[in-house]
Parts: C-alpha cells; structure tokens; sequence
C-alpha cells in the first residue's frame, strides 16, 4: 500500500493526470447500473493521496496543483459516468451528431470544475494525518452541494448515490438526505488512504476500521428500519402504468399521431400477463413524459378516444405538452411540459407544469436560441422558442388519489424541490421519457435517484417511463412492482401508503450542514494540533 501511495504522490506531469483521470473514471463504476461499491475505495482512496503530491509540488503552487488534479479527477468520473448523454444526438443524427462531442466530453469537462474546487478547498484544510479525510469529506460535498444547485444544478450522480442503491445503505438517507450520504461515501470511501501512513498501526489501521464500523451500523439500521411485511395499500386504488417503448425518432412523428394513440390505447385496454381474470380494475392509468407529438388538449378526436377507453370512475393521469391562448400580438402561445389528469368523458380536469427544465433540452436561452436558428440549426425539441418553465410548484389533484407531488423526468433527481408548500403530499408521482438514451446506464441511473427520493420523504413513488423503467416504490425504497428497461406493456399495481414524514423531510438541510460543520471543526483542530508539511 505505501509503494502504491509513494507512486501516486510522487507522480508527475502526464502519469499525475492519467492516474487522477483513471481514479475518477473508476468512481463511475460504484453507480447504477453496475454499483459496485468497492469501486468508490479504488477511486476516493487515490484522490487523497493526489492531494497528497499536491502538498509537495511548489512548482506551479499547491492549491493549482490540488485543483488541476480535481478536475481530471473529475472529468474522468463524468466522461465514464454520462457518456451514454451522447446517445441523445444521434436520434436525429443529421440534425445533431455534430454537438456529440460538447455533449459527451463538453459537459463533463464543464462539471469537473466543481471537484477542481472540492480538492483546492481540502488542500486549504489540509494535514498529514486523519483529519485529511475531514476536509476531504467536507470539501468535496461542498462541492457536489454546488454542482446540484448551481446554474440551474445538475446533482446526477453525486457521490452519495454509491451508498443510495442498496436497500439497506438507503435507509439512511431518511436521516441525511443525498448530500448526507455524499459526506459518508467520501469519508469511508476516503479512508484506506491512511493504511498507507508513517506510524503505528493503531494510526493507519483505525480510520478504515472506523470506516467499515460505519458502513456496518449504517446496514444495520436499514435492516432494523425496513419492516418485514409489506406496507398496506392505499384503499380504493389500483394503478395501471402502460410503457409503450416507442423509439425517440421519426416514429415519434404528428403524422403518425393516430397510430401512436391506438398504440397507447390498445395497450392500456390489455391486461398483463399473470393477473387473473377476476383481477381488480384499474381506477387509474398512467401514461408517460410527452405522450404525444401533438397538443392533446386541442385535440378533440383524441379525448374522445380516451373518453372510450376509460370505465367510469376511471381516470387518466398523462404527460402532454400544452400551450396557452397567445396573448395580443403574439402568434404563438407559450408551451409547457406538463401532466394532465382527464376523466371518462374527456375532460382535462387539471394540470402541473413543469418548473426545473432541462437547459438546452427544453430550452435554450434567448440568445442562444437566435444564434442556433442564424446558424440553420435547431434546439431538441420541436416547440417554437422551447418550453416555458411554470412559475411556481403546486400539488397535482387527481380524483381517487391522495395529494401528488408530480415530477417530470429529471425533476425527480433534486432532492427536497419538488415538493410543493402547504399539506404534505403522500405520492410522488414521476413521468419520463428517456428513449433519448436507449439501452444505456442513463435510466438505470435516473430510476435509482427517484428512487432514493421516496426514501428522503418517507412516500411512495410512482413511476411512469417511456420505455423504462416503470415501477411502483413504497417509502422505504422497496420495488413493488416494475416492467424493465426496452419492454412494451402496462403494469398493475396497488399503491403503497405513505409513512410518517423521516427526519430529513421535516428538518431539510439542518442534518446536512451540522455533518458539515463537524466535518469543518474536526479537520481545523486537528491541522492545528500537527505540525504542518509543506
């Protein structure tokens, strides 16, 4: 271990940034699909000792040496953790392959200045002992804090999602939330560092037995938290989630808007395979993100369609785009990504539009939007100036259910922000579509973050994709019913009954920032109390 550490530390120019790229490539493999945990010692452990070399070079300046390493470090773990983003731009191949590399390496150079901040900031926390792995976990959840909120945020895959997967290590993010997971990931993932330090080995040896303690009680809690039989269901309502699997392409087209609709119609009126004939009907049917390459809304045909297949008492509950009545002098209304709920005589009873937008997805600046369209190019979505983002976050009211908190696509990976003021809902609610992606590590990874969200607030998560996956989730993170990623048919469900809100529904953020500033406190006293290396 210390020859491998030396070799780290002492590396320079190239091998310094392919070791960083490569221990940063490594930690993309502790998220979904493949999740494998030991992946996280094999790319936080090196980091450290990274930080380490930093300490040594006063060729170009420690804190530029630490935050050149972070970069590369981060840039390897985003290029091997959303590479499949490139998948997006060849849809329309004609149209977009030329933006795939800003997609698959632009961004991921973009977001690895924020671990380029996380290493300078511990650099500044720095010492030689274990309260390095403090200002490490302090300052690189510091970062990831920021990556999520910052210009508009983007907290996929953050370091906690290695310990939000399995079913027990989960548990505790009804304590801490995501970021409170990140503050344990890169603690424990961060630890092996140390058996490679001068000393006894009660020195080298007790951080990583800390750590492994820790992972331990953190198991054990989950497994004392999930209960051993499966949570009663909500009275009164059977849900059916029809998954179309329709390919993001030229099939996705208004002119094949009545095949599309027959499409989703006939699979919605089908029963699944396994459930018997005296099986409960449906009260309520789900269909996924834009359902629809036209504006249901303004389609009478279509609703009346709906109005056919829907028993009374029934009601459907679809992502649609939607604009509103142009206001004077403007030709267009404004469009919106949004979830409607209709009734078995088709009518639109009301909507949530959607507030966190994907940027350049779903709009692009107005600058930027000119300049593409000067250019004789054009944004991903085919709606005039993008969609417009609603103004203010509201329950969704859908007859027979409780209060839903609606989330559309990747809304679902904000942990805390969609949930609306006033009365606590008791359903999350999540329509996608990420056919964009195909069979990539892409919906593993989206599912797994909404996912954790139902944990976080202690309710049931119902989600409806495209072309996967769809499931049922109770609010201890158990599956309850799902069809997998690439599959066409309709799932029927009951719906798990929400839990009494968890420690970090009520209390937010406070948990986060005490771990914080334990963090901070631990790696100050002890910098202090050791003679520094320069």
């Amino acid at each position: 271990m210390k020859r491998l550490a030396q070799a780290v530390t002492l590396a320079t120019g190239w091998r310094r940034g392919l070791l960083a790229w490569i221990a940063g490539a490594a930690g993309a493999l502790a998220m979904p699909p493949l999740g494998l945990l030991p992946a996280l010692f094999l790319s936080l452990t090196p980091a450290v000792w990274l930080i380490d070399g930093s300490v040594r070079d006063t060729r170009r300046g420690s804190l530029a040496a630490a935050a050149l390493a972070g970069w590369l470090w981060g840039f390897g773990y985003f290029v091997a953790g959303l590479w499949w983003l490139g998948a997006a731009f060849l849809v329309e191949a004609d149209q977009f392959a030329w933006a795939l590399p800003f997609g698959v390496l632009g961004l991921p150079a973009l977001l690895a200045f924020f671990p380029a901040f996380g290493f300078a900031l511990a650099r500044l926390l720095w010492s030689p002992g274990a309260g390095r792995l403090f200002a490490f976990a302090f300052a690189l959840t510091a970062s990831e804090w920021l990556r999520g909120h910052l210009f508009t945020g983007f907290p996929w895959n953050a370091l906690g999602m290695a310990l939000g997967q399995n079913l027990w290590l989960m548990q505790s993010a009804s304590l801490v939330g995501l970021y409170g997971l990140t503050v344990l990931a890169t603690a424990t993932g961060a630890a092996p560092a140390l058996l490679a330090s001068d000393g006894p080995a009660r020195r080298r040896w007790g951080a990583p037995v800390l750590a492994a303690a820790l992972l331990a009680a953190m198991a054990g809690f989950g497994a004392w938290r999930v209960p051993a039989d499966p949570l009663p269901s909500v009275p009164g309502v059977r849900l059916r989630l029809m998954q179309p699997n329709l390919p993001q392409d030229a099939k996705f087209h208004p002119g094949n808007r009545q095949a599309i609709m027959q499409r989703y119609l006939a699979l919605s009126a089908s029963r699944p395979l396994g459930v018997s004939g005296d099986a409960a009907a449906p009260t309520h049917i789900v269909w996924p993100e834009s359902a629809f390459p036209f504006l249901l809304h303004r389609s009478p045909a279509e609703l009346n369609q709906i109005a056919t297949l829907l028993p009374p008492g029934t009601h459907l509950v679809t992502g649609a785009a939607r604009m509103d009545d142009p206001l004077p002098g403007e030709e267009v209304g404004k469009f919106y990504n949004a979830i409607q709920v209709i009734d078995d005589r088709g009518t639109i009873l009301g909507s949530y539009d959607k507030v966190h937008l994907v940027p350049f997805g779903e709009y692009v600046p107005k600058f930027l939007d000119a300049l593409i369209r000067a250019m004789g190019l054009r944004q991903f979505v085919h709606i005039p100036g993008g969609f417009e983002p609603s103004g203010r976050r509201t329950t969704l009211t859908v007859p027979g259910l409780p209060p839903v908190a609606a989330t559309i696509c990747y809304e679902a990976i904000f942990p805390g922000e969609f949930m609306p003021e006033g009365p606590r809902p008791q359903l999350i609610l999540n329509v996608t579509n990420d056919a964009w992606f195909g069979r990539t590590p892409g919906p593993y990874q989206h599912f797994a973050q909404a996912r954790l969200r139902a944990v976080e607030e202690g309710l049931p998560l119902v989600r409806d994709a495209n072309t996967g996956i769809s499931a049922v989730v109770d609010p201890y993170g158990r599956v309850t019913a799902s069809l997998p990623l690439g599959a066409e048919g309709v799932l029927d469900a009951d719906l798990p009954a929400a839990i009494p809100a968890p420690v970090q529904a009520r209390a937010g953020t406070f948990a986060l920032t005490a771990m914080l500033l334990i963090c901070l406190m631990a790696a100050m006293a002890l910098r202090g109390s050791r003679p520094r290396r320069e």
